[in-house]
């Protein structure tokens, strides 16, 4: 497998509600100090079963998002995983 598609499939475990850093998935595939290559995969991702939108930045902020920052907010906050 490639990096890219273990990002992937790591990032299609998440469940509806529940959100990962950039940094959290980076070191489940293996590449602990490789959360801005996350981002820069994620950022491919027209994939819809590949829920991108709920990885975030360390700092609870959302980071990026190729449909728009207030796509990304409006999906989490209906999964429940924003106030």
């Amino acid at each position: 497998m490639t990096f890219k598609s273990d990002i992937f499939e790591i990032v299609k475990t998440i469940p509806e509600g529940r959100t990962l850093t950039y940094g959290e998935v980076a070191r489940l595939a293996g590449h602990p100090r490789a959360a801005r290559a996350v981002g820069a995969v994620l950022k491919t991702n027209f994939n819809l079963e590949i829920p991108c939108h709920r990885v975030i930045k360390a700092d609870g902020t959302l980071g990026g998002y190729n449909r728009g920052i207030e796509q990304k907010k409006e999906k989490l906050r209906l999964e429940g995983a924003l106030d």
